[in-house]
């Protein structure tokens, strides 16, 4: 309700122009989304050499696939593996890679999450359905305004024969947060 307030007392006034705000959400929402993250993450899953450099040097990387945004920060992409589940926030606003992953979530931006996600965050993961083994240990990642963090889950089993297209429908925002995993390729 702030937010559609706001958005009045700045389009009355002149400051903003309503069809221009309706066609940066669309673009976020819709033609961006999580889909350019699953694409990088896609590729990563399938190609060795483009996960090594990506975990490298993500901006190059990203930049190279032309998914780069006005927000201009750096990216660091994290790798789950079977020892290590990584999870980001931002604890102090809600510091959030658009370009690759859209629009950020309601529950990222809460206070709550916010919180809780440092201080117990295996609570927090099984809030969202993910439950991990107890020799897996998790790392919270706190994004800034100068650094944002992509979480590259780990491969589902049984998609050795599949294509980008089919393993990046697999990739979810979630997923890439890490307050989620992978859709299973059944």
């Amino acid at each position: 309700m702030r937010v559609k307030a706001l958005e009045t007392i700045l389009t009355r006034k002149g400051l903003v122009d309503p069809a221009a705000l309706d066609e940066i959400i669309d673009t976020y929402q819709n033609r961006i989304g999580p889909k350019n993250g699953a694409e990088v993450v896609a590729r990563a899953w399938s190609d060795p050499a483009f996960r090594g450099a990506l975990l490298r040097d993500a901006d190059s990387v990203i930049a190279e696939m032309g998914h780069y945004g006005r927000q201009g920060e750096h990216v660091v992409v994290v790798e789950n593996t079977p020892e290590i589940h990584n999870m980001v926030v931002c604890t102090l606003c809600s510091c959030y890679p658009w370009p690759l992953l859209g629009i950020p979530p309601g529950w990222y931006k809460s206070d709550a999450y916010r919180a809780r996600a440092v201080r117990e965050p295996r609570r927090v993961l099984a809030e969202f359905g993910v439950t991990l083994p107890e020799a897996t240990a998790v790392r919270v990642w706190d994004s800034t305004a100068e650094v944002r963090y992509l979480v590259l889950p780990m491969r589902p089993e049984g998609t050795e024969s599949m294509d980008l297209t089919q393993l990046s429908e697999l990739v979810t925002r979630d997923s890439m947060i890490g307050t989620g995993l992978p859709k299973s390729p059944r």
